[in-house]
């Protein structure tokens, strides 16, 4: 009887320790589950945040080589290698060793990024430097094209005033009729009838600026009818054509020169009217008078 009882004893005892056995097995079995859980949650978040730290970098880099007028192949390969750790990531195993790679990585290529970001903006400060250099240098020369235009504007006017400046002017120009005697001399008269010539007579003013020699101007006479009197011949200047009565030459010498010209009547009287006298040197005209035969 008391061997039964003592039996039942035990029995129960061996029961509550295989109870206790069985819930803490149960609880650690619970625990790591729970531990395994809570692991993967953090991983699942630890590979997230890595992920938008690459998607950052990514973004600056996009950044930075759109502000680039010329590719920056540094930051182009860069931005390369960037993605394809993203996309390794993706598909990579939630496990502590994976990610511990991916974020010594990712460190090592911010720390990359830094540099070239920084040597980016170091470049961008020298070209807008070089760019502000540029476009001063092109002010500068287009104000010395301005300028030297302007010289030569003011060369070339110069150089028309001296030519005009240079050229041989006549002063006194007076027209006559003359009566021409055997002997040679000439009797002034306001006859028509009685005018064997025409006699033209000016002086050549001095001119510094003239080149000393051989030189001519064209008389022209024009009767009262308006007829050319004398050779009548034609020279061609551009776009303009002289008749003239005669070709005065001369050697001029840079003072004054007194010169007379005759235009003979011909077969035929002078006619009685008003008479026009015009020199010119080449197509400028430089002196005309007129006087009257009755």
């Amino acid at each position: 009887m008391e061997d039964s009882k003592n039996s039942n004893i035990g029995l129960k005892v061996g029961l509550g320790i295989l109870l206790v056995l069985f819930l803490g097995t149960a609880f650690y079995a619970s625990k790591l589950y729970s531990d395994k859980q809570e692991t993967e949650r953090v991983l699942v978040n630890e590979k997230q945040q890595v992920m938008n730290d690459l998607n950052n970098m990514a973004k600056q880099y996009d950044e930075a080589i759109a502000q680039n007028e010329v590719a920056n192949q540094d930051l182009i390969e860069a931005r390369e290698r960037i993605q394809g750790l993203m996309d390794s990531l993706k598909i990579s195993q939630n496990s502590v060793n994976s990610l511990w790679r991916y974020k010594k990585k990712y460190l090592a290529l911010q720390e990359e990024m830094d540099e070239l970001l920084a040597e980016n903006d170091r470049l961008k400060v020298e070209n807008e430097l070089l760019a502000t250099t540029l476009d001063s240098t092109q002010v500068q020369l287009e104000e010395r094209t301005m300028f030297t235009d302007s010289l030569l504007v003011q060369n070339t006017e110069l150089a028309n005033v001296v030519e005009d400046a240079a050229t041989l002017q006549t002063v006194g120009l007076k027209g006559m009729g003359v009566i021409e005697r055997s002997s040679g001399k000439q009797i002034p008269t306001e006859r028509a009838r009685r005018s064997d010539k025409i006699k033209v007579c000016f002086t050549v003013a001095k001119n510094n600026l003239a080149e000393a020699g051989d030189k001519e101007l064209y008389v022209q006479v024009i009767d009262p009818k308006n007829n050319v009197l004398g050779t009548n011949n034609q020279i061609q200047f551009d776009d303009q054509v002289l008749n003239y009565s005669l070709i005065s030459r001369f050697n001029y010498e840079n003072r004054n020169l007194n010169i007379c010209e005759y235009i003979s009547r011909g077969d035929e009287k002078f006619e009685k009217g008003r008479y026009t006298v015009n020199v010119f040197n080449e197509k400028e005209l430089i002196s005309t008078s007129e006087f009257e035969l009755r």
